[in-house]
């Protein structure tokens, strides 16, 4: 009988739903609707009004989409008989289409998320067995040995935790390969690396050959260990003390869990951060996908695995025969088998690793092409609408992080469709000014309302849209090789521990000022027509505010292909710790202000003679969880005094393996820093003063990046000023 009656319920709500939708109003209604539903969301979202109230508001939102839908598809077509401009104008309405049904995803995915998990606690003697897997290809030996030391000092018991090194850069193929200085940096890898790992304490291991990349890798890790879970970090991503604390437990809990993901921290800027200066002041991209996306799909039962920071049941791999490495995202592959098995997944919102991730932009688009192509080979290969075992909210989930990846395509749409009015005189949106003001404007200022909703401060009004334009460019013919050849892509190590000595354009820079030339042409046509053309002004007016958008969006990206100079991959991270420093055999009271992987930031108090850059130091502390203090070995790098205080800048000279577990646990041992850091830069601005602050760095970016190139032309390239 309840069955019954929600059935009932479901078919009344949709048939008002569709009366709604479809009700015949003239163009004045609709514009006092639509001003009505604004202002209603407007006002929820003033008073911070959330779970019926933020439901409510959202499905007011969703009628005006479905309204703006319903006319699109109705009244804008262009006559099928004028091919000219039906072409264009149905691809135009495709992506408009796209963009509804992401739209649709996403309020699914995020509308009402899982709050953060308090954490799960396991008693000290029902503890599993944990192998931490460390996968290496290329990656530079300090940075893993800042990697493997931090494992190392997990607060876990060392009897039931083992670290291994699964080395894919020292393999017997690499050693033996024909080409002989190939060969010979293999080799001498192979050693450096085996030596560290005796130092530290830790298991190497390598394999024969490098079959199916990352995913043959650990795979080969399994066959060599036995512990009952499997911790994954990435060559880059070094844990906090806590990783294994805050993770475990939740696998006493459930005996069908296998995942527990954590979020993936950045100590360093992405280079749209780096070249836009925003990194302190705006939360990272992916903030939005491990700080709401994540939680709305653990809420479904499909939080997916992303690579690394997680822990993962043996058993369950074991179950669907080792991690997936079909596609060249062996991560999603490998959770979407077991979610489709009947297993389970959790998600942990804490910052529990600190690692690093492209500083330029030509390895930026690398990774992200790998990442879409990835997608669209389990797109094409698993299919997960129709994949059997899985519940349907986890197969809309995982249509909705797949299908994401296709947004190059709209995007390019987006991007010309104005120009096919302002150059060739086609309409392929057959709609006046009033009717666009009523609909169109309605339809984009709810959209921008909508995502303010579901993301607030976790992504700021016209980032996302920075984000794809400047990765479309690129992206674009990835995505269409990868559907002509889905087995063609294989798996590239991403480049991370960068730094760029002088500031230049991007190597992949050109396409972005080709388009910027064609919309500013566009822009000064939409002009001429609008004088020349009175009485087709409203549309040209519509059109030339479109275009004119868009140039704004190209003219920032200007300014993320003009890459600043930064010699440090690494960002220093503020600790504010006690320690001692030491000089010519005398010690002073100090503070620890901030550290990098290759330094830090002392202030020195009670040192009145003069250092001398070069002169070695130390500083002594006590690492979390030690019984006493030790020595970290310096070198000054500069001194500023103030007052009776010295802040010194120093350089780690690490001279054994305990010397990288110091530097580990100054800059990765407590996971709370990492989470503070974010919180700092992490407020919703609003659309409008959003809006107002992106056309401000629009502005500033577009003419940042006409310099860079006008120098480039000119001989100059390296000495952009940054």
């Amino acid at each position: 009988m309840r069955h019954s009656g929600t059935v009932i319920l479901w078919a009344c709500v949709s048939a008002l739903v569709i009366l709604v939708i479809t009700l015949p109003i003239n163009l004045q209604t609709q514009l006092v609707a639509s001003i009505a539903v604004v202002t209603f969301m407007a006002v929820i979202k003033v008073l911070r009004a959330e779970g019926i109230w933020r439901l409510i508001a959202l499905a007011f939102g969703t009628a005006i989409v479905l309204r703006y839908v319903y006319w699109r598809t109705t009244s804008t077509l262009p006559p099928l008989n004028q091919l000219e401009n039906f072409i264009p104008g149905f691809l135009l309405y495709l992506a408009e289409m796209y963009s509804v049904m992401m739209l649709a995803l996403s309020l699914f995915v995020v509308a009402l998320p899982l709050p953060s998990r308090k954490g799960s606690v396991t008693p000290l003697e029902r503890l599993p067995s944990v192998d931490v897997f460390v996968p290496s290809y290329n990656e530079d030996i300090g940075l893993l040995a800042n990697t493997l030391a931090a494992a190392k000092a997990m607060d876990y018991p060392a009897d039931k935790m083992t670290i291994w090194l699964l080395d894919d850069g020292g393999t017997e193929q690499k050693r033996n390969a024909t080409a002989v200085v190939e060969a010979q940096i293999a080799t001498a890898r192979h050693a450096e690396l085996q030596a560290l790992c005796r130092d530290l304490g830790v298991n190497y291991l390598t394999r024969a050959r490098n079959e199916h990349a990352k995913a043959g890798n650990m795979n080969n890790g399994m066959l060599h260990s036995k512990g009952e879970l499997i911790a994954i970090f990435d060559a880059d991503h070094a844990p906090a003390r806590d990783f294994l604390r805050e993770t475990v437990g939740y696998f006493a809990d459930d005996p069908k869990l296998f995942l527990v993901q954590t979020p993936h921290f950045f100590l360093n800027p992405d280079p749209l951060e780096r070249n836009l200066r925003t990194f302190e002041k705006m939360p990272s991209e992916n903030e939005m996908f491990y700080g709401i996306i994540q939680r709305g799909l653990d809420k479904w039962n499909a939080s997916f695995f992303c690579g690394s920071a997680a822990v993962l049941r043996r058993t369950a791999l074991n179950e669907a025969g080792g991690f997936s490495g079909l596609s060249i995202t062996e991560d999603c592959e490998t959770a979407l088998a077991l979610h489709s098995r009947g297993w389970n997944s959790v998600y942990v919102d804490k910052p529990l690793i600190a690692g690093l991730q492209p500083a330029t932009f030509a390895s930026f688009i690398g990774q992200r092409s790998r990442w879409a192509q990835g997608m669209m080979q389990i797109l094409r290969f698993r299919f997960p609408l129709f994949k059997r075992g899985l519940s349907l909210p986890q197969r809309l989930c995982y249509m909705s992080s797949m299908l994401f990846w296709l947004f190059p395509f709209p995007r390019t749409i987006f991007l010309f469709a104005p120009l096919f009015y302002l150059f060739f005189d086609l309409e392929i949106f057959t709609a006046s000014g009033g009717e666009f003001l009523g609909y169109t404007l309605a339809y984009m200022l709810v959209n921008l309302m909508m995502q303010n909703y579901l993301y607030g401060s976790f992504r700021w009004p016209w980032i996302s849209e920075l984000y794809e334009y400047v990765q479309s460019v690129h992206l674009l013919p990835a995505v269409v090789s990868v559907m002509l050849n889905p087995t063609k892509p294989t798996f590239k190590v991403t480049a991370k521990d960068e730094s760029i000595a002088v500031a230049r354009l991007s190597e992949i820079s050109r396409p972005f000022f080709v388009i910027f030339a064609v919309l500013f042409i566009a822009f000064l046509m939409s002009i001429y027509r609008f004088y020349a053309e009175p009485y087709k002004a409203d549309v040209t007016f519509v059109v030339g505010a479109w275009n004119l958008l868009n140039l704004l969006i190209a003219g920032c990206a200007l300014g993320v292909v003009s890459e600043r100079s930064e010699k440090a991959a690494s960002r220093r991270v503020t600790v504010k710790r006690r320690c001692t420093f030491l000089s010519e055999g005398r010690e002073y009271p100090a503070t620890l202000e901030n550290v990098s992987a290759n330094g830090a930031r002392v202030q020195v108090f009670g040192l009145e003679d003069h250092i001398a850059t070069g002169a070695e130091g130390a500083l002594r502390f006590k690492p979390y969880g030690g019984e006493h203090e030790e020595a970290l070995p310096v070198e000054i790098r500069n001194t500023e005094t103030t007052g009776n205080v010295m802040v010194i800048g120093c350089r780690f000279t690490p001279q054994d393996a305990r010397h990288h577990s110091l530097v580990a646990d100054l800059i990765f041992a407590n996971s709370n820093q990492w989470s503070d850091f974010q919180v700092s830069r992490r407020y919703n601005p609003g659309i409008f003063r959003g809006t107002l602050w992106f056309l401000g760095i629009a502005a500033y970016q577009t003419s940042r990046g006409l310099i860079y190139f006008v120098r480039s032309l000119g001989g100059r390239k390296g000495e952009a000023t940054s």
